[in-house]
């Protein structure tokens, strides 16, 4: 839980300050934070990518993970999910405190970033990507208060139920999953986190919702191994 309360602990302090100076960080600045994050971002996702032990198992939990989020569209089904949220609550409430809120909440939580770093604070308390996000979060929520007010602290409330939810579920996980499927499933989130670092450097815009099966598929590869290797050795 680390992880969570270091990221509520910024979005805390970024409304703050955004709510108390009342002006954004300037262009530039923000573009150096952006680049020095997605930096920091490829590295820790190298990392844990490179802790595989058989590239194909990170390889077929891509692939079949990828193919299961492009059918159930869930990249797609996220931002539509933001946008009903955010139109709804504007449509009930004219209040910059509601907006605020609302908006906030959709930006810190929907995700792949808070999903993936909670996972792995979960799993084994490495609340590394937490951390960047953390930062992200910090700064982005300085540029809302700024605008939208005391709502933005608000959704600190947000980033504890879902991420510390999330948290919460995989460390009940851990307990049940061998440490080759921890393994493996590391090194995939690694490369769904470099995706991460690749969009912050607006270097490719990849859809990382869509890759999130994989931290699933992943881990059933390596329980079905023996079976598959039963019927083809190799």
């Amino acid at each position: 839980m680390l992880g969570t309360v270091l990221n509520v602990s910024t979005v805390v302090v970024g409304a703050a300050l955004g709510s108390l100076l009342g002006a954004r960080l300037s262009e530039k600045t923000q573009h150096t934070v952006m680049s020095g994050l997605g930096l920091v971002t490829l590295v820790v996702g190298m990392q844990m990518a490179l802790q595989t032990r058989n590239i194909l198992l990170v390889l077929g939990g891509i692939l079949l993970g990828g193919l299961l989020g492009e059918g159930f569209r869930l990249q797609d089904g996220l931002e539509r999910l933001g946008a009903i949220l955010q139109n709804l609550f504007r449509s009930r409430s004219g209040s910059s405190l509601s907006e605020g809120f609302v908006t906030a909440s959709l930006v810190f939580c929907v995700g792949p970033m808070a999903v993936l770093g909670s996972i792995q604070d979960g799993l084994g308390g490495d609340f590394r990507l937490l951390a960047v996000k953390s930062t992200l979060d910090g700064f982005a929520a300085v540029a809302f208060a700024a605008t939208l007010g005391w709502g933005v602290l608000l959704s600190a409330a947000s980033v504890l139920v879902f991420q510390g939810s999330i948290t919460f579920m995989a460390s009940a996980l851990d307990r049940l999953l061998s440490a080759e499927m921890i393994t493996e499933m590391s090194a995939t989130g690694g490369l769904l986190i470099m995706a991460i670092g690749l969009k912050l450097l607006n270097i490719k815009d990849v859809r990382v919702a869509n890759f999130l099966p994989a931290l699933a598929v992943a881990p059933a590869i390596v329980f079905l191994m023996p079976w598959i290797r039963s019927w083809w050795p190799f």
